[in-house]
């Protein structure tokens, strides 16, 4: 057991889990606001897309990246006009959004990336460069955590920490809890709940969106057709398992990429003598989530004006 966790197992789990940190961070931007936000799937794809298309016309992935915001935005702003001003059911606004971005992102694919591909042309892009930190490699642990790690995983660590002093620290973060749960009072208050709405919702975006690129530029080099995986539904998963707190969202998103490297590190290779399903692996932390979610790891609060 001692030489599956080690600290290359913990620097691939760092890795597998950045988008899914991002994207739960998306959700807790929209949701701590008091807007449901199941598109972060939808999102997360077109953000993949745009950041591999953005790149191949310009050879720059920070153009990539910056498409894949534009876009992200975008989705964002749909999901805040219909939930805010055409006062639509959440959970059906998100659910379009994803079933729009998953038939947008294969259209534009096969019309835009996929004739390149036939004419004998590459579609892998140029992705953002390992980190190099001087000395700092040079050392066991830690160079091994960090080996081929991006900024954009750094950030996506860094960023949980960042928002926790902001909801708890400052002037935004207590109008943002005043929001999510108590809708009237805050509006008495004088606080702009629509203003405050809108603002969460297109930073929920713009992370999502985000995530995506990092599945093209820090991870795979090319976008394929609904390589999201899912991953936005997983995210939704650890913003619950982690009670919307940015710190329990990234730590459940650190769990669900510690199994993903796990069986990534196990696939063909026994545990204690016996030869485990890879699908069992898998399975756990889904497995945990649904523990939570009945309640049994303590009783989940989300925003009390979630959804209204």
């Amino acid at each position: 057991m001692g030489e599956l966790l080690d600290a290359q197992l913990i620097g691939t789990a760092i890795r597998q889990a950045a988008p899914l940190i991002l994207a739960a961070l998306a959700g807790l931007l929209s949701e701590r606001v008091g807007v449901i936000n199941i598109g972060l799937e939808g999102k997360i794809l077109m953000g993949a897309f745009a950041a591999a298309y953005g790149t191949l016309l310009s050879g720059s992935p920070w153009v990539g990246l910056a498409a894949a915001i534009v876009v992200g935005l975008a989705l964002a702003l749909i999901h805040a006009v219909a939930t805010q001003e055409l006062r639509t059911d959440h959970i059906v606004s998100g659910v379009a959004i994803n079933l729009l971005a998953l038939g947008l992102s294969t259209y534009l694919f096969r019309q835009l990336i996929v004739p390149r591909e036939e004419a004998g042309e590459s579609s892998v892009v140029r992705m953002f460069e390992p980190l190099t930190l001087g000395g700092l490699e040079r050392l066991p642990l830690l160079g091994a955590l960090l080996k081929d790690q991006t900024w954009l995983t750094l950030f996506a660590l860094a960023l949980p920490f960042v928002l926790l002093v902001l909801l708890t620290h400052t002037r935004w973060g207590l109008r943002v809890n005043a929001v999510g749960n108590d809708l009237i009072k805050a509006q008495l208050m004088g606080v702009p709940v629509k203003r405050l709405r809108y603002l969460g919702v297109l930073g929920s975006g713009a992370l999502a969106s985000m995530a995506g690129a990092f599945l093209t530029l820090a991870a795979t080099g090319q976008f394929r057709e609904n390589m999201s995986a899912g991953r936005g539904f997983i995210a939704l998963a650890a913003l619950i398992f982690g009670r919307w707190h940015p710190l329990g969202a990234a730590g459940a998103a650190l769990g669900f990429g510690f199994f993903e490297a796990l069986q990534m590190r196990l696939q063909g290779q026994p545990l204690f003598g016996v030869q485990l399903p890879t699908e069992l692996l898998l399975m756990l932390p889904y497995l945990l989530t649904v523990v939570a979610l009945m309640g049994l790891l303590g009783k989940m609060k989300p925003p009390a004006d979630l959804g209204n």
